[in-house]
């Protein structure tokens, strides 16, 4: 039996929750998945044209999906920056073509195209390329598997990071400071720690470029709310780095199950010589190993140096569009080979 879509504002989440939940806890188990992050970021990141979209075959809930307007007729994924994949959940069984196709269909007003942004080949099967859809790669992102002892996994890393922590370590315990983790989950300590995370990040780059967290802000301001309801449920946990008094490095992760999801990593840019993001990980990923629980680290963002010292684990997130008809995606493909040829046309030939 095909798909038949239910399709409602997005304001109606919070009605849905329970099923949307169970649906996502029996397939992606991501935490950023679940209404406790989504409800929030919607409220700060939504513009009101968001639709949610519940899938059911006879019956049963086999998908849902956040999706809003791109272009006229083109839809997509809700994705602000503060969401790791597309706001897209389906039971692995279940084809993405045909969910796409069907839901292209069924969308307010003419949709002629949808697309699912920042997917995970771990939770949707990635589809083949076809005269209707379109799937090109996002970009490579790092896990940790959690197995063994800490001495171990440790043992296994690259001898420069071993040697640099271990010289770090010892650099700063022989000017006589004291090196400390903190691992916050109290919901009442959460926005004071927001507030720390934001004087570390204006401490660099970011503070130039108007993007650090700053409680005031719609991106604060969704940190803050959203841990607090994680940190709420004993699910959220902010890792909080010091030397001494002074704190010096952060990280911002939610809970799943036996995953762990790292959201966000900031440090104090003037002690940067001596790695504080770094000694943070060394110690926080030992507390991991020792816990017990945890079997698996994500970190979602793109695949950075500093993830290939703590892991060699890597897979391709990608981008799938679905066109209502094979024209629509053949004239795409056209102009995209006319802007390719263009720019390599204008590039200097070597002398």
């Amino acid at each position: 039996m095909s798909i038949t879509w239910d399709i409602y504002p997005a304001s109606e989440l919070e009605s849905a929750a329970s099923e949307w939940n169970a649906l996502c806890t029996a397939t992606a188990a991501m935490p950023f998945l679940e209404t406790l992050y989504l409800l929030p970021l919607l409220h700060y990141f939504g513009d009101g044209r968001e639709r949610l979209c519940l899938g059911r075959r006879d019956g049963e809930l086999v998908a849902g999906a956040l999706v809003t307007p791109a272009a006229l007729g083109r839809w997509q994924t809700f994705q602000p920056s503060q969401l790791p994949l597309g706001a897209w959940i389906q039971k692995s069984d279940e084809i993405l073509e045909e969910l796409l196709a069907t839901l292209t269909r069924q969308l307010p007003g003419f949709a002629i195209s949808v697309g699912a942004t920042q997917i995970d080949p771990r939770f949707t099967r990635r589809p083949a390329n076809g005269r209707q859809l379109a799937s090109i790669d996002y970009i490579e992102t790092a896990w940790i598997d959690v197995e063994g002892s800490f001495d171990d996994f440790w043992a296994q890393r690259g001898k420069n990071l071993r040697t640099n922590v271990r010289k770090q370590r010892a650099k700063l315990e022989d000017e006589g400071i004291q090196l400390s983790l903190d691992i916050l989950t109290d919901a009442a300590s959460v926005e004071a720690a927001v507030r720390e995370f934001g004087s570390l990040e204006a401490s660099g780059w970011k503070a130039g470029a108007g993007t650090a967290v700053q409680l005031g802000t719609p991106q604060g301001d969704f940190y803050r709310d959203m841990l607090t309801a994680f940190c709420a449920r004993q699910r959220g946990e902010i890792w909080r780095y010091r030397f001494g008094e002074s704190v010096v490095a952060m990280d911002f992760s939610i809970l799943s199950g036996d995953t762990i999801v790292v959201l966000k990593t900031a440090f104090d840019a003037t002690h940067k010589t001596v790695s504080p993001a770094t000694l943070l990980h060394h110690d926080a990923f030992r507390a991991l190993f020792e816990r017990g629980t945890i079997r698996r680290i994500e970190f979602y963002g793109r695949v950075m140096e500093w993830h290939t010292r703590w892991t060699t684990q890597q897979r391709t997130l990608f981008h799938t569009t679905f066109f209502r008809w094979p024209l629509l995606l053949a004239l795409r493909e056209r102009v995209n080979a006319r802007r390719t040829d263009g720019a390599a046309a204008t590039e200097p030939t070597s002398t």
